[in-house]
């Protein structure tokens, strides 16, 4: 036996069974554990860059300037926000393609936050990103998330939808990006302590932290509620971009006064700040967050600080028609399936816009207002014989009565 055991060796390297700490025997070879410990390293440096190639494949990146350019098609205006949103999503996904690991300088990534009016296009700026990059996509409200323990949603509800929207491929869902819209809904309440706790507040600001910056998070598959029996997939955030959102009603006072706008004294003049008093977003700091009810260090991990600039007739008229999935365009090829030319006069787009601003719809005005013109045409012409549909101011006006305009604002 002891003879037998003398010309035992690992099959791959050659060593004697007694220059090893363990031989494992197969059916006809030995492998040692050096050869064991090498094979490992050598599998796993395989799959890792398995994993970055199909990263670059699936991730359809590209430099700043040409993100610029393809949410040029689809959005008006808002040049410094496509700009900053551009570089921050860029330098967040090279990071992720950089295959360098032994450079001890790591890149952390850069959370955004945007701020501006309903309908100035904070979503639309964040999905049609999504859509260019190929990555998984998902929009989550914050007024419904609670502190843990509470009536609502807990705040890893939010990757459970990024981890629906990605076909529960986790791997895929790492690599994607959630909006948080109404962010400004969970500021803090006051400085005054309180005997009631701010569940919906401070707490969930506080529980937010963990995501934003980057750790391996328990989520329930199906979402809702988390309990003690519940299976949970591990999600590492940590390469997750976060985009949040908000209006934040009021802050605009908050800006105006830390510009000290009120001039006091005979001699006080505001006419050489040149400040845009119709749009004070546009001098908003971390610290006006901080004022308005963010705590400082949700602030500090979202960096990258933007501001949608207000609607104007200008604006909104290109909108109208512009974009590469505008409104008109829509329409048009909404009757052209019906076999139906549709055309639109000028006076009848720029009687749209003066409405939208009048009441005060915004962007997502346009669509409803243009729904209560067409709507009687796309029920007709579809039974009918008419092949063309021609809209001018009069036809608008008689369709945009008085009772469907209060029932449009009601509803804004």
């Amino acid at each position: 036996m002891s003879k037998k055991e003398e010309i035992l060796e690992c099959s791959f390297c050659g060593r004697k069974k007694a220059e090893t700490d363990l031989l494992i025997a197969g059916m006809d070879a030995h492998i040692c554990d050096k050869c064991i410990e090498q094979a490992h390293g050598i599998v796993a440096e395989e799959i890792s860059d398995v994993k970055s190639s199909n990263l670059s494949k699936d991730l359809m990146l590209k430099k700043p300037l040409e993100i610029k350019q393809f949410l040029d098609q689809y959005i008006i205006g808002q040049i410094e926000t496509k700009r900053a949103m551009s570089v921050a999503v860029y330098n967040h996904y090279k990071r992720l393609l950089q295959k360098d690991t032994e450079d001890e300088v790591e890149i952390e990534k850069s959370n955004i936050i945007l701020v501006g009016e309903t309908g100035t296009g904070k979503t639309l700026v964040a999905r049609t990103i999504a859509k260019m990059l190929n990555v998984p996509f998902s929009i989550v409200d914050a007024t419904v998330l609670t502190q843990a323990g509470y009536v609502g949603e807990d705040v890893e509800s939010i990757l459970s939808r990024l981890l629906q929207a990605a076909d529960y491929d986790v791997d895929k869902a790492e690599k994607g990006i959630v909006f948080i819209d109404e962010i400004d809904k969970i500021a803090r309440k006051g400085d005054n302590p309180s005997i009631t706790r701010d569940v919906s507040g401070e707490g969930v600001q506080q529980a937010l932290l963990k995501l934003l910056e980057g750790s391996v998070v328990n989520v329930p598959p199906k979402g809702g509620r988390k309990h003690p029996e519940q299976k949970f997939i591990e999600i590492n955030t940590k390469d997750i971009l976060f985009i949040a959102g908000g209006a934040f009603s009021g802050i605009d006072k908050t800006i105006g006064k830390r510009l000290n706008r009120q001039a006091v004294g005979f001699g006080a003049s505001l006419e050489d700040d040149k400040i845009d008093e119709e749009n004070l977003l546009q001098y908003i700091t971390p610290l006006d967050l901080k004022s308005f009810g963010l705590i400082p260090e949700i602030i500090g991990r979202l960096p990258v600080l933007s501001y949608m600039n207000p609607l104007d007739a200008e604006t909104l008229r290109a909108i109208l028609t512009e974009p590469k999935n505008s409104i008109i365009k829509q329409y048009t090829k909404l009757f052209l399936m019906d076999e139906v030319v549709f055309t639109i006069e000028e006076d009848a787009l720029n009687y749209i816009v003066n409405k939208a601003i009048e009441y005060k719809l915004g962007a997502r005005g346009l669509r409803s207002l243009c729904e209560a013109i067409f709507t009687d045409a796309m029920f007709e012409l579809p039974s009918s014989d008419e092949k063309e549909f021609n809209v001018n101011k009069e036809y608008a006006e008689a369709k945009l009565t008085n009772t469907t305009l209060k029932k449009l604002r009601a509803a804004s």
